[in-house]
């Protein structure tokens, strides 16, 4: 059974660990109980926040007026699929994603193994898309059932519904849809899916492209994730953040050529140029730990805090134990404006700022 707190912290509920008290914190741990409380809230005008998981949540130091519901529903279910070669596994919204990625990899369920690591809960990665080493979400999700708290019923989404883009997805455009869980569709041979990432494919001493053994790519994704700091350690500040800070900018190719261009006039003409990689007819993608780090930004800055870059990766922002959110925020801050100046492209945060904004 769930419960109900007043002037709960909230702080130790996320991963940045900053943000004041909830007015009410809920703690609901079956679907009906999300149901309930998220309608209850509805029903009586009062601002609702979902905590599932707090990995990418900046929340004001004045905490948040209103009612919190913490996610802390469980089941993975499995059955048959009608594609042959795979299985459907339905995972409630409160179950903690790498436990979820760790049990598929043990059963020979492939097309997750890249998103080990990831910190939250399965019912948080539709919302984003979350992705990480040339995999995201989008690829394996067959639906999501949802609670959408304008028509006061269950609804479900298949996979074009969701209406997924880069860490993007319709949950996240409104706030009308509560996750309460997420149906992927997994390979059953035992194999990763092709290995899409060069850092990866180095690690596990294979071409892009290759297939491996399951344990061997989230064995891999995780040392990867390590050397960057991006794997939960409660000793280690670097990993007090909420992983990637900024996404990677997604540019028309004319911004690009300029980018280019200012990079030159910045770094030399025989300096160290952009990456780019292809995002759709006429867009490119490229990176914004690069820009960060060649506008001046490099790891550990802002040491010894109270908030710095990590130490380990340009693309976090971390409490070096006491900071609070305006500390975050300012940096953050600080870092878009310096790489906007230095190089005209405005980055975009990736965590959810509540009650405050860049």
């Amino acid at each position: 059974m769930g419960g109900t707190e007043h002037g709960a912290a909230l702080a130790p509920l996320t991963t940045m660990r900053v943000g004041g008290p909830a007015d009410t914190l809920v703690t609901a741990t079956t679907t009906s109980e999300v149901v309930e409380a998220v309608r209850a809230a509805d029903d009586a005008g009062t601002p609702l926040l979902l905590l599932s998981g707090g990995s990418n949540l900046v929340i004001a130091d004045d905490g948040f007026r209103g009612t919190v519901v913490r996610i802390m529903t469980k089941g993975v279910d499995v059955a048959p699929s009608s594609q042959a070669g795979t299985v459907e596994v339905t995972v409630a919204a409160g179950e903690v994603w790498d436990e979820v990625v760790a049990r598929a990899v043990a059963e020979g369920w492939s097309g997750i193994e890249a998103l080990s690591g990831i910190p939250g809960l399965a019912g948080a990665t539709p919302v984003q898309n979350v992705g990480a080493y040339g995999q995201e979400v989008a690829q394996t999700i067959v639906r999501v059932l949802a609670w959408d708290r304008r028509q006061g019923a269950q609804v479900t989404f298949d996979n074009a519904a969701c209406a997924f883009t880069y860490r993007h997805s319709v949950f996240k455009e409104t706030g009308r849809y509560v996750v309460l869980e997420v149906t992927f569709r997994l390979g059953d041979d035992g194999l990763s899916a092709p290995v899409a990432y060069a850092d990866l494919a180095r690690e596990l001493g294979v071409e892009q492209g290759a297939r491996v053994p399951l344990a061997d790519a989230r064995a891999a994704v995780l040392a990867q994730r390590g050397i960057r700091g991006m794997v939960l350690d409660e000793p280690d500040h670097d990993t007090w953040s909420c992983g990637s800070f900024f996404t990677n900018p997604i540019l028309p190719t004319e911004q690009m050529d300029e980018l280019v261009e200012r990079a030159a006039a910045r770094l030399g003409p025989d300096g160290p140029v952009p990456p780019v990689f292809p995002a759709g007819e006429g867009r490119v993608k490229t990176s914004a730990a690069w820009l960060i780090d060649k506008a001046g930004f490099g790891k550990g800055h802002r040491m010894p805090g109270p908030a710095a870059l990590s130490t380990k990766h340009t693309l976090a922002i971390t409490n070096r134990g006491d900071a609070t959110a305006a500390d975050v925020a300012a940096l953050a801050r600080e870092v878009r404006d310096g790489v906007r100046e230095a190089f005209g492209v405005t980055l975009v945060n990736e965590p959810v700022f509540v009650g405050h904004a860049l």
